[in-house]
This record gives C-alpha cells, structure tokens and sequence, in this order.
C-alpha cells in the first residue's frame, strides 16, 4: 500500500473540493437516501442563513419567485448530472464527462477551471463567516479585515498536519445547520401566529429577479457533487437519481422556506438570527451565530484542503509547477498551501479595499459553476441518448439564462476560460511531439 508522501490521486479523482469530505464520509457503500443527506448538508452550509436575506435585498418579495424559479429550472441540470453519473460513474465527475466527450485537453480545463473557484470561493466564504463573528461581538468595521485574514491564519494552522478533524465534525455541522433551519421553519410556517406578513405590492420586474436567481445559484454550487461518488453508491444505476433528485428539491424547499421567513426582517445585519429571536424567543444571535462560525471555518478548511491536493495532483501531471509536487513530513502539500492562503489573503484584501464586495465574489463564483455546468450539458448531447436530448437543451438554455442574470460577473469565468484553454492545448500539443521525438 502507497504512503501518504506517494500516493498519486490523480487530477480526475480531487477535482471536486469537498472530495476528501466525501472520501471519509463514505467508507461504506451508501444508497439513495443517505445521498440525499449528503447533497442536502452539502448545498445548505451556512448560506443559508446568508443567501435568503441577500437575494430579498435585491429583489424584494419577489425573491420568493427567484428561488422557486431556480430550484424548478436546476431540476433538469441534476436529472442530466445524475443519468451522466449513472452511466459513467467516475470519481472525475464532470471532468471526465466532458473529457470522455471532448478529449484530454477540455477535461483538464475543467480541471483548472475549479482550481480557479476556491481562490474566490473561499474568501467569499470567509467574509460570510466573519458576519457571523461580527453578530456576535459587535465588531466596528475596521476590524473585519484583520479577523479575516487572522481565518486565514487558522486555516493554515488546521492544515498544516492534516485535514481529519475538519472533516469529520464538518458533516455533523451541517446536519445541525439543516436541524436548526427545519426547526424554524415548521415553527415559522405551521404556526398563524408567527409566521411573517407577505405584501407584494411592488411591481414585477425580470432584472432583478434575474440577478436575484444568478445570486441565488450559489447555493445549488455542488448539485454535481455526487457525480464524484457515483461508484460509493450501491446500486449508481438505481440509487443516484432518486437521491440528487430528492435532495435538490428539499435544498430549494428550505431556502424557499428560509426566503420566506426572512422577508420583513432584511433591515437587521443577520436576519436569520432575529428570525431565530421573533419564533423561538431568543439567543438567536449565539445559536446562528456560533453555527455559522463554526460551519464556516469547517467549510473553508476543508475546501482549502482538497485544492492544495488538487494543486499538488496537477503539479504531478505536469500542469503546473513542479514547485507546488512537495509534501512536508506530514504528507501535505504545504507550498500549493501557502500558495492558496496567500491568494486568498490577497482576495479578502483586493475586496476590502476596492468597490466589490460578497455578492462580487458569489458572482464570479457563480459564474465559474456556469461554465462548468454548461460545458457538462454538451458533454451530455455527445454521451447521452436521443431521449435526453429535451433535458440537454433545456439545461444549456438555463446555464445561458443564469449567465444573463450574473451579466459582467461572468467576465472573470469568461476570461480564465479565453487564457486557460489555448495554454493547455498548447501543453498537451508539446506533450505529444516531445513523446514522438526518439
């Protein structure tokens, strides 16, 4: 058996940010209902005491159609991921969908492509974090970029011997999270008393509802996620729809719901946890609070984890630097780590002191996800039946609507996709000719 300094995953197995999560969790074969559970607790986080209030901020009531247009629409999406997953299981995931349908080169552009999500994703999910820590210490704002840098710090800490204790209470974080939110909902929706006043009274206008989906899609971020665990599955061809198909819905129904609850509260700088105050009759501010810190550092470490490994794994295949290909005494890639934390630290400081801000960088994010999503729906015309063909193109048109909606966020995808696919054709034209060359 190889030991953690020669153990080579390969780019197709750590693609996915939340693999090594995954990887622990799922030592067991797991059927349909356990991956429900696991979609759900992936997709809820701790946004979702975040995304709800923003998605009213820039569409009003009318953010309660946002979120039910979106989660109708991504339906098809994860019906296409899970048929893909069902008939191609493949720790890869889109990667090797789109590379078994387009070749070596499309499939590692995909590759980097998520290499260049969490430099952004994960300050934005740092910055999230750092709401959560202000609600509960009342920190003036000249103190948000020192403690969000000083996270970044405490990554490097909790990674530098290993991402195990991360991982393993992560899951039961978003259990939690998901127990907590379910919780204010039946209290909020089942009883008259207290549930929140609806008015809509403003006029509809697509825009914002538009740039309330394109926001809103960042909590459908890793809808293909158990693509990369079809072979965990026992039974993929049977189990792997049921399951994305039912933990997509109960993720839209909750942030449906969390829209919902959050509506005449938006004016309080975390309104779930005055939510959590009006129905339960207090400590809202502890309980949210301190969920969504821990929640947030867990997530970050683990998403910080998985991409120095991701770095590490493209550096053994030759796509980037053998520089990052080092591991330190514990089997980490310590410099693709420090790499990582410094492009983050310099992220969270570009965003401190420029005009963009969270919803900038959920933007990018976001539209990163588009293109990979659009790039796996071709991948599914060339794969899949004729049958699918109506799935496929809806799909594809919902990926160019969501990218309508994000407008000149889509720039930064646009631009890493302009630069990275002619680099990598180059890389592994050069690879070719140097291998005929005796």
């Amino acid at each position: 058996m190889p030991t953690p300094h020669t153990a080579k995953p390969g780019i197709l197995c750590t693609l996915h940010p939340l693999s090594h999560l995954f990887m622990i969790s799922s030592q067991q074969k797991i059927g349909r209902w356990h991956g429900a559970g696991l979609l759900t607790t992936t997709l809820l986080g701790t946004s979702v005491f975040i995304l709800p209030q923003m998605t009213v901020l820039v569409a009003g009531d009318w953010a309660l159609l946002s979120w039910l247009l979106l989660t109708i629409a991504i339906l098809p999406v994860a019906l296409v991921f899970a048929t893909l997953s069902s008939r191609y299981p493949h720790a890869g995931g889109p990667a090797y969908f789109v590379e078994k349908a387009f070749g070596v080169t499309a499939g590692r552009t995909i590759g980097v492509l998520f290499l260049c999500v969490v430099p952004i994703g994960a300050p934005a999910a740092i910055i999230m974090t750092y709401w959560f820590i202000e609600s509960l210490f009342q920190f003036t704002p000249a103190f948000s970029l020192p403690i969000q840098l000083a996270i970044v710090g405490l990554v490097w800490c909790l990674n530098f011997r290993g991402i195990q204790f991360s991982a393993s209470i992560q899951l039961g974080l978003t259990l939690l999270i998901t127990l907590v939110v379910i919780m204010l909902l039946v209290i909020g929706l089942l009883i008259p008393a207290n549930s929140p006043a609806l008015n809509v009274h403003s006029t509809l206008e697509f825009g914002p509802v538009l740039s309330a989906m394109g926001l809103a899609f960042w909590s459908f971020l890793g809808i293909e996620a158990l693509s990369h665990l079809a072979a965990d599955f026992r039974r993929p061809e049977k189990d792997l729809i049921p399951a994305i198909m039912t933990g997509t819905l109960l993720v839209g129904g909750i942030y449906l719901g969390c829209t919902y609850l959050v509506t005449d509260t938006t004016d309080s700088d975390l309104a779930m946890a005055s939510v959590f105050d009006q129905l339960v009759g207090g400590f809202g501010v502890y309980i949210i609070g301190i969920l969504g810190v821990s929640g947030g550092l867990a997530t970050v470490n683990v998403y910080t984890a998985s991409l120095s490994r991701l770095c590490w794994s493209l550096s053994q295949d030759g796509v980037l630097p053998g520089y990052f290909g080092k591991l330190n005494r514990y089997g980490i890639p310590q410099r693709a780590l420090q790499a990582i934390l410094l492009v983050m630290s310099a992220t969270l400081i570009f965003t401190s002191k420029s005009i963009h801000n969270l919803e900038d960088l959920i933007g990018w994010v976001n539209g990163v996800f588009v293109l990979i999503y659009l790039a796996s729906m071709l991948a599914a015309y060339k794969l899949l039946s004729l049958r699918h063909r109506p799935l496929v193109y809806f799909s594809a048109i919902f990926c160019g609507i969501i990218a309508i909606g994000l407008g000149s966020k889509m720039f930064y995808a646009l631009g890493l996709f302009a630069l990275l696919s002619p680099l990598l054709w180059l890389q592994q034209r050069r690879r070719k000719s140097n291998a005929v060359i005796p």
